[in-house]
């Protein structure tokens, strides 16, 4: 087993550091904290949406590669009514958690304000709920009023 012992300046020195570290970390929290709250759209079918269907496609990163998927919503007073999606994978393995992805998504998601969707595990599946989310924010933005 090797040891050092430090020196006492290089452990003030660190200890300065984790200081200095945290107090800016705390100096994030409360600039967030202060600003006042955004509009929260649709997040209680205020209507900031119009309705109508719309598609996007969302991508994100897997072990193998990157992958693609296709979302399409239907929106009623900022309500998702419907969801379809839609996936072309690449490997082998993420066909399988796209399927499984899009046979629970709507489980999820319909019924639900589109300003609450943020999906991070769908029937096991949890790399395909970035590519979903990503769509989503794109869809957001499509139907604003």
């Amino acid at each position: 087993m090797i040891s050092q012992a430090a020196s006492p300046s290089v452990r003030k020195g660190a200890a300065v550091a984790g200081i200095a570290g945290m107090l800016v970390l705390a100096g994030c929290s409360g600039a967030a904290d202060a600003e006042p709250p955004a509009d929260s759209g649709a997040s209680t079918g205020s209507g900031t949406y119009v309705d109508g269907t719309y598609t996007a496609e969302g991508s994100y990163q897997t072990p193998e590669t990157v992958e693609q998927i296709s979302v399409t919503l239907t929106l009623e007073s900022g309500i998702v009514a419907d969801v379809e999606v839609t996936g072309d994978p690449q490997a082998r393995e993420t066909e399988q958690y796209q399927g499984q992805f899009i046979a629970g998504i709507a489980e999820e998601v319909e019924g639900r304000p589109i300003d609450e969707l943020d999906v991070s595990r769908v029937a096991g599946s949890s790399l395909t709920s970035g590519g979903f989310n990503a769509a989503v924010e794109d869809i957001k933005d499509q139907a604003a009023a």
